[in-house]
C-alpha cells in the first residue's frame, strides 16, 4: 500500500478549503483517508498565519514511514522546513515564442537600439 500526503477538498462552491490528509493512493480525492494532518485555506492572503496549518510531528512520522507528498503539499512542507524544497522547472515551455518570433523580436530590439543610439 503506497501512502500519500495530499489535499482533500472541502468548503462550499467557489469557497475552497482543503484538508491535508494521509491517504492510500488508491482512494478517491475526497474519500477515505487515514489521518488528517493539517489544512490549507487559499482564500486567506499568502502571508496569513492560518493559510497553511500543519501537525509537524505527525507529518515527520508519516514521512519517516515512507509516505510521499504530492507536488503542492511538498511545496508546503518545504516552506515549513519539514522536507527539502522540491525543484521546479521554468513553465510554461509550450507557450514560449517559436524560433521565427524570437528572431523578429531580436531584430526589432536591434533596430530600436540603433535608433536610440543614433
Amino acid at each position: 500500500m503506497s501512502v500519500k500526503i495530499r489535499l482533500a477538498r472541502a468548503g462550499a462552491h467557489k469557497r475552497p478549503f482543503y484538508h491535508i490528509v494521509i491517504a492510500d493512493s488508491r482512494s478517491p480525492r475526497d474519500g477515505r483517508f487515514i489521518e488528517k494532518v493539517g489544512s490549507y485555506n487559499p482564500m486567506l492572503p499568502a502571508d496569513h498565519a492560518e493559510r497553511v496549518r500543519l501537525k509537524d510531528d505527525r507529518i515527520t512520522h508519516w514521512l519517516s514511514n515512507g509516505a510521499t507528498a504530492t507536488d503542492r503539499v511538498a511545496r508546503f512542507l518545504g516552506k515549513a522546513g519539514l522536507a527539502p524544497m522540491p525543484a521546479y522547472t521554468e513553465q510554461p515551455q509550450q507557450s514560449a515564442p517559436k524560433k521565427k518570433a524570437q528572431e523578429r523580436a531580436k531584430a526589432a530590439a536591434a533596430a530600436a537600439a540603433a535608433v536610440s543610439g543614433a
